[in-house]
């Protein structure tokens, strides 16, 4: 009965992703393509004092997002160390220093990291006026780059010039982001979710006892962070609360909100640049990566390991009754497979394998789909990679859409590719390295030694450098090193990709040829099956190739134990 309960699940989840997406696809490609500014936008311009009209070279680009980011992170510490003053701070204090400077880079980088009980530590001002906001921009920041790269793909002429940091900003808030988030929280209000100002209250429980139950504007807070893919709960139980996630239909809406927008912009990529069987093929190496991924980690926690889990019909350790082992693992698979990092289920509870697998989904780039626009722009650049490789295959100068994939080109996919591991790797090696940070660390954080406390670091920067936000609860992460080192971490696993994304969107764009690729010109047919499988066995080999390693030395080590 489960099973088909499932299968019914999964075609009601395509069903609706195909509903909601295929329109949603077509009206960001109209949003970023169209000439005309609506009144409300015209307005920020002025405000702004930006001419909606000029365009932007990359660094130009570039210095609007870090400029947009540096200020929300100063803004989102101010607010944490002053919410003690604010109005609806229930009482709470400010947030230490530490935790502070972690939380407020976590949400700008679109991470949301918690290493804190949220309904314990944040009052209702800094969850709005916070949280609440840096969960759009950050959103809002990804889409943006993303189309940069399309646009410079698609251009023509050689200008250089990659739109406009505002203008794409404003509008993917106004004409996406907002509209989307809005309609959310409708339907999850609908579904149960809470949404009120009533701060604590204390209820009297069936035993008699007496309980502190938390309230909050949990439905708006949801809605984004799933849209944005997030990821960051009102509650410390995240989607595993039943006021955020409290029944299977609420459980399957979120997964569609955390998937419509990275699998939508594929479409939208494929209209973009002319050509719709483009966007067919990435949707279709995405989703080949998703299914496989998802089956992988199902599997593993169905079978479980061991009699006992066996006879229970799965690893139900740190899942809800509600959800059960399929749902929770198709939970968990998507939220690891988008940058979202929502939980309804504990990862660090999972079988050793199945926690890998969750591991090695963000250790693919979260390209399957990935979050709004990091999962387009990643793939992209793997696309890119694919076809160079293929190029030098067959002896010929590689090209993707027609522009030529040359040294400089191909420095910009190489830094990308290799920023993110280079990040997780020296921050999981220096806490292991350094003596009195690896003592605090196994005193302090640490709480399950051996593989699995290895498997809990290694998830915590693996996390943080691909800016998901979930975690291997046993990890105590409220300490002043991993503060500091997951704060770095997801700054540069954010920031410096996005430098390498936006140079070569530019490089693109400066190019003055514009030669239909395909079996012509000798190339790579990028719209047919070999080249969705190499793209997939790409991503594949990559990920092996740098991680495997690591892998050994925690989770595998653990599961083969």
């Amino acid at each position: 009965m489960d099973a088909l309960r499932f299968a019914l699940t999964l075609l009601t989840l395509v069903i609706a992703l195909v509903a909601i997406g295929w329109p949603l696809s077509t009206w960001m490609a109209r949003t970023y393509t169209t000439d005309r500014d609506w009144l409300v936008e015209r307005g920020v311009y002025r405000l702004l004092g930006v001419d909606a009209r000029a365009q932007q070279r990359w660094p130009n680009y570039l210095r609007g997002v870090l400029a947009i980011s540096v200020l929300g992170v100063l803004l989102l510490y101010g607010i944490q160390r002053l919410q003690a003053v604010l109005p609806l701070s229930l009482g709470l204090p400010a947030v230490p220093e530490g935790l502070a400077f972690n939380t407020a880079i976590s949400f700008v980088t679109n991470t949301n990291w918690q290493s804190y009980s949220p309904e314990l530590t944040l009052g209702y001002t800094a969850q709005l006026a916070g949280l609440a906001v840096q969960n759009f921009l950050s959103a809002a920041i990804g889409m943006a780059v993303a189309i940069t790269l399309v646009r410079g793909i698609a251009s023509r002429g050689g200008t250089g010039v990659i739109g406009n940091v505002w203008v794409d900003l404003v509008r993917t808030l106004s004409r996406i982001l907002v509209p989307g988030a809005l309609i959310a929280a409708v339907v999850l209000l609908a579904t149960g979710v809470i949404q009120n100002l009533s701060g604590f209250q204390t209820v009297q429980t069936l035993t008699g006892g007496t309980a502190t139950i938390p309230g909050g504007p949990v439905a708006s807070q949801e809605a984004i962070k799933l849209l944005g893919t997030n990821g960051g709960g009102f509650f410390n139980a995240n989607s595993a609360h039943p006021f955020e996630n409290p029944t299977g239909l609420s459980n399957l809406f979120e997964i569609v909100l955390m998937l419509v927008i990275p699998f939508a912009l594929a479409r939208t990529f494929g209209l973009m640049v002319g050509d719709r069987r483009q966007g067919r093929a990435v949707l279709a190496a995405m989703i080949t990566l998703y299914v496989l991924c998802t089956a992988a980690v199902t599997a593993l926690e169905v079978g479980g390991a061991g009699s006992a889990t066996v006879a229970a019909g799965g690893a139900m350790e740190g899942k809800e009754q509600r959800f059960g082992v399929l749902w929770s693992a198709l939970f968990g698979s998507t939220s690891t497979l988008t940058s979202t990092g929502a939980v309804n289920s504990m990862h660090d509870s999972y079988t050793p394998l199945g926690g890998m697998v969750t591991m090695l989904d963000m250790m693919l780039g979260e390209l399957a789909p990935g979050g709004v626009g990091s999962g387009l722009y990643g793939f992209l650049m793997i696309a890119i990679l694919a076809v160079f490789l293929a190029g030098l295959m067959i002896g010929r100068t590689p090209q993707y859409l027609g522009k030529k994939i040359a040294g400089r080109e191909i420095t910009f996919v190489s830094l990308y590719v290799l920023t993110t591991p280079t990040v997780i790797l020296a921050g999981l090696g220096l806490t292991f390295a350094i003596p009195g940070v690896t003592a605090d660390v196994a005193k302090t954080s640490i709480w399950n030694p051996g593989p699995h406390g290895f498997s809990e670091v290694l998830y915590a920067f693996t996390s943080a450098a691909n800016n998901n936000g979930s975690a291997f609860a046993g990890l105590t992460a409220n300490t002043p090193w991993l503060n500091a080192a997951l704060g770095a971490a997801m700054w540069l696993g954010r920031y410096l990709p996005i430098v390498f994304v936006l140079a070569l969107a530019g490089s693109f764009a400066s190019q003055d040829t514009h030669v239909e690729a395909g079996a012509d010109t000798g190339g790579l047919v990028t719209h047919r099956p070999q080249f969705v499988a190499l793209a997939v066995g790409t991503v594949l080999v990559v990920a092996a190739l740098t991680y495997l390693p690591v892998l050994a030395l925690g989770p595998l080590a653990e599961g083969l134990a």
